[in-house]
């Protein structure tokens, strides 16, 4: 049975299972498209929104209106390679839930003029009015998107290196390590952070300590998920094992 947990820097929703956290986290994106059928949503991959999509594509809502933008893509992944983020999201979200292909963006990691580019997509979402919801996972070193530890919190859309842990946490959507590009374009934090409202979504109990840094740990740019606790509106859908360690003292 799904619960709450009062919490002093976001709304917390607890699910038994991967299945009940995708429900309770497409309801908080359902309100918002009814209110706004031509919402603009922040669209996360990985497998922490997964059960999130399915609930949305299982709901019969209309998202034809929906405009959506990606966090983040590799660099130096053929077009149409199977792991680049815009594949993933056309297979994943835009045909699932009948998105307008139009109006799904994600960053262009092809061309020379990176920055040029990068800034093009902030200026996008921006001329789209801004994201109403962002979706968002943790990784096990506190990034969002790709912004890895030591990421500015003002930063924007830009090309940033991958972590080791990071591709090695990433090396089992490819057939190995050797595959897993060193670098991507992801949107800053600063660009997550105009987001109206943030939707992080954790599952497993390798993801509580990092759930808890998150939360309840200082707030700094080695553990860039910490920016939420600055944040006017966010909800955090878990399950109870990324749940566990909220409100217990570090180990270390």
């Amino acid at each position: 049975m799904a619960s709450s947990l009062k919490h002093p820097n976001a709304r917390i929703l607890i699910g038994e299972d991967a299945e009940e956290t995708g429900r309770l986290a497409a309801q908080v994106l359902l309100d918002v498209v009814t209110t706004d059928p031509a919402a603009v949503i922040g669209l996360a991959t990985g497998s922490s929104p997964l059960p999130l999509y399915s609930a949305l594509a299982a709901s019969g809502a209309d998202f034809s209106a929906v405009s959506g933008f990606a966090l983040d893509e590799y660099l130096g992944l053929p077009e149409g390679h199977p792991q680049s983020y815009a594949e993933v999201v056309r297979t994943e979200v835009t045909e699932p839930l009948g998105l307008d292909p139009a109006l799904v963006h994600t960053p262009d990691p092809q061309g020379e003029d990176h920055a040029a580019r990068a800034a093009a997509y902030d200026a996008a979402i921006a001329a789209a009015g801004g994201i109403d919801v962002q979706i968002l996972g943790i990784g096990s070193n506190g990034h969002i998107g790709f912004n890895e530890p030591g990421s500015a919190f003002d930063s924007r859309t830009r090309v940033v290196p991958l972590a080791e842990r990071t591709r090695q946490d990433n090396a089992r959507f490819f057939g190995s390590l050797a595959e897993v590009p060193d670098q991507c374009v992801t949107q800053g934090i600063g660009t997550i952070f105009e987001a109206r409202h943030l939707l992080l979504i954790a599952h497993g109990a390798h993801k509580a300590d990092a759930v808890r840094l998150a939360l309840e740990g200082p707030v700094g740019e080695q553990f860039p998920a910490s920016v939420i606790q600055r944040h006017p509106q966010v909800t955090v859908v878990l399950d109870r094992e990324a749940a566990a360690r909220l409100g217990q003292r570090a180990s270390d």
